[in-house]
């Protein structure tokens, strides 16, 4: 008997062991400290009734009136329940559509995202977010960054993605914190080895390429060509139109060619900036599915044809594609410079950016979390304002209704004295 407990003990300890490498895989990037609710759960609470709320705002839009951005507010600020954020939602959709679209206050979807998030729906917090020109949600730097760590934690990189391609949309890429956590995210969704549809490695070559311009280092470089790459493939497939559809590219031709470019560039450059191996090989194998392809291409641009000036386009297309030659001959050569002047990085894409997030995430917290705090007293201090003005205009209201019902009754009285 005791040894059948020695070793249910032994198995229960092997047990703990092999869990534990799968709790640190899952920890957030971000700090407690950044995570933490504290600063905004410290905000002056308005407890509401969301039912009577609810009522109010439907019978407000019956009348074909306008709702107040602090009534949605309220709304967001007091869910208490995933039901309430179904609710929340379809408020978010009506007044977005209604005349005082353009008030819904940025701590309104910072408060949203964070209820998703609370109350475990972060899908519908993406959803909306996707959604953006039919709900409103333009969220900041510091809302994003708490939603892509949420599905970092849980090692959903394709949704975490998704939030980055939303980033990439609103050319939000400022704060270092966003970069770290959107490369982070990028070589881990690249590390599944997706099947990427036109649109999504449109998105993602659209953003590697805007974070790589942030900086001229290894990681920065090799972001710009993989960037790039991914692009300059959509454009040798589908044409320029399906590159600057839906991104915020520049119309201009010749990805590819941009891609060799930014490898001269590094070969060039007598600084510490090399190119990593798994993204030359990504551009490699572009370059050969492209090759032999180049047969295909025409049928299918002869499909897209419809007038005159869409020929035109396709004519400017297949002059691109008609230069793959020459870059696969480029290509060999600028990666044997490479080689040659050992500017070649051995270690992958993901690698690097890991090494960057454990280095330097948390150096970038602090002025993330100082403006944080500072935004936080702005909105507390703009919601006050709204309070009082809010405040003054149902007592005007009031009084003038006084004073409509008085000369109502002022006009009766004295119509009642002239029949008498």
């Amino acid at each position: 008997m005791a040894a059948s407990m020695v070793q249910r003990c032994l198995v229960a300890a092997v047990k703990v062991k092999c869990r534990t490498p799968v709790f640190t895989a899952r920890r957030s990037l971000l700090s407690a400290a950044y995570t933490d609710t504290h600063v905004w759960e410290g905000m002056e609470k308005d407890p509401q009734n969301l039912a009577l709320l609810a009522n109010f705002m439907d019978s407000t839009y019956d009348k074909k009136l306008p709702v107040s951005s602090l009534t949605i507010s309220r709304f967001v600020d007091n869910i208490s329940s995933k039901e309430e954020v179904d609710q929340a939602e379809y408020y978010l959709y009506k007044f977005r559509h209604s005349p005082n679209c353009w008030y819904l206050r940025d701590w309104t979807v910072h408060s949203w995202v964070r209820q998703c998030i609370k109350y475990g729906v972060r899908d519908k917090a993406l959803h909306t977010l996707s959604n953006k020109v039919q709900y409103g949600i333009f969220p900041d730097n510091f809302t994003f960054n708490l939603l892509i760590d949420c599905y970092i934690k849980d090692e959903d990189f394709k949704s975490a993605f998704a939030v980055v391609q939303e980033v990439m949309h609103q050319e939000a890429f400022d704060l270092a914190s966003t970069q770290i956590l959107s490369l982070y995210t990028v070589g881990g969704y690249l590390a599944t080895k997706p099947t990427l549809s036109v649109a999504e490695g449109r998105a993602l070559g659209a953003a590697l390429l805007i974070m790589g311009l942030k900086q001229r280092d290894t990681i920065g470089m090799s972001a710009q060509l993989l960037g790039n790459t991914f692009i300059g493939e959509v454009e040798m497939q589908r044409g320029i139109h399906a590159v600057f559809r839906g991104a915020p590219l520049s119309w201009r031709r010749g990805y590819v060619g941009r891609a060799l470019a930014v490898m001269e560039e590094v070969a060039a450059d007598p600084g510490d900036a090399k190119l990593t191996t798994d993204v030359l090989d990504r551009l490699s194998e572009v370059l050969q599915d492209l090759s032999s392809a180049s047969d295909s291409s025409g049928e299918e641009s002869g499909e897209e044809e419809k007038d005159n000036k869409q020929s035109s386009v396709d004519e400017e297309n297949e002059a691109e594609r008609a230069k793959l030659p020459g870059y696969v001959g480029r290509f060999k050569e600028i990666r044997g410079q490479l080689e040659t002047q050992g500017k070649v990085e051995p270690s992958s894409f993901q690698a690097l950016v890991s090494a960057l997030a454990a280095r330097s995430l948390a150096d970038s917290e602090g002025a993330d979390l100082e403006d944080y705090q500072g935004r936080v007293r702005a909105w507390e201090a703009e919601k006050t304002q709204l309070v009082i003005r809010e405040k003054e205009m149902r007592a005007k209201s009031e009084q003038e209704r006084q004073e409509r019902l008085a000369a109502k009754a002022a006009k009766a009285a004295a119509q009642q004295a002239y029949r008498v």
